[in-house]
């Protein structure tokens, strides 16, 4: 095979699930009446967000090698926090700042504080004592949901701060504010994973951390942050959460976990770790979203979506080992 051959392979395997994605896109604009409509497209890229962001998060600490199943729980609870200090109604506590906007800031730092500390126990657990991390976080999972039960006592928070609520309301050449911000997270942290030592080295720990400690790269202190970085995006997936439903209720966020794990795989983050990238997990989550979006318009029971989504990770970790047979041929 030719350099040049190779080279266009690569491309294909890296950026497949963009070209499923557009195929989808046709195939649902030909054959769907109404889909093809600038407010369907627009609703996809809104109803990306949450998952979209939550995922950041998950890959990074996939591509390291681990696994964390904590981010939904934490989205919930940084959710429940802000609900619960700056919403009005409810068992909101209606707190307000002066000037009115610094709430923006104050409220992002302590959804932020929040997922981290969740994050940073769960590496610290990793790290330090060698623990499993699917069942750090699998625990964390549960009993982060349970402290959401607790301090919310199953009851909602409404009628978030008008500060906050812009943000949920806004749009930016027709698209909603929110979704710019999910766009600015991956473009942000596709840069950190491709362009930054701290990318190239999480990207080596997760193909072999023994040959990546033999290199000098300090394995822990990277893993944890690692960790430390998905319980933060999870906490401003839980704060934007907030903001576009103007509060929180306990079960708010339950079932993201499934979509932004799927849209890991399916955008072509190996489970084995090691292999991956942002803007293909963002296309994954588009896809998703796109499929949720067509099963709405035909308006087929839910049903139906799970059983598609669950067909789709199945062929996308089936197509995870294709790729990784192709590439070790090509190599």
């Amino acid at each position: 095979m030719s350099p040049r051959q190779r080279a266009l392979v690569e491309f294909v395997l890296d950026n497949l699930v963009w070209f499923i994605l557009a195929i989808v896109l046709v195939i649902f604009s030909a054959t769907i009446p109404n889909f093809f409509q600038t407010g369907i497209f627009v609703n996809i890229i809104e109803q990306s967000t949450f998952v979209g962001v939550m995922a950041i998060g998950l890959a990074i600490v996939v591509i390291a090698g681990h696994m964390d199943l904590s981010v939904e729980s934490v989205a919930g609870l940084t959710a429940m926090i802000t609900g619960i200090l700056f919403c009005a109604r409810g068992i909101g506590m209606g707190i307000t700042l002066t000037p009115e906007w610094l709430v923006l800031p104050v409220s992002l730092i302590i959804a932020l504080l929040a997922g981290s500390v969740i994050g940073g126990i769960n590496g610290w657990l990793v790290v330090r004592l060698r623990m499993n991390a699917f069942i750090v976080t699998l625990a964390s999972y549960i009993y982060v949901r349970g402290m959401v039960d607790a301090i919310s006592g199953g009851r909602s928070a409404q009628d978030l701060a008008p500060a906050l609520r812009f943000i949920g309301i806004q749009t930016l050449a027709g698209i909603p504010l929110i979704a710019w911000i999910a766009v600015l997270c991956f473009a942000i942290f596709t840069f950190i994973m491709a362009r930054t030592p701290f990318g190239r080295h999480v990207t080596m720990i997760g193909g072999n951390p023994v040959a990546a400690f033999r290199a000098g790269i300090k394995v822990d202190r990277l893993v944890l942050i690692a960790f430390i970085l998905a319980g933060a995006i999870a906490g401003l997936a839980g704060w934007l959460l907030a903001i576009r439903t103007s509060g929180a209720t306990a079960n708010l966020g339950i079932g993201m976990l499934f979509r932004a794990f799927a849209a890991v795989v399916i955008g072509g983050v190996s489970l084995k770790g090691g292999i991956g990238q942002l803007p293909g997990v963002y296309a994954g989550v588009l896809l998703l979203s796109s499929i949720q979006t067509a099963m709405n318009v035909m308006a087929l029971p839910v049903h139906y979506t799970q059983m598609i989504l669950g067909g789709m990770v199945l062929a996308a970790v089936l197509l995870d080992t294709v790729k990784l047979q192709i590439r070790q041929k090509l190599a």
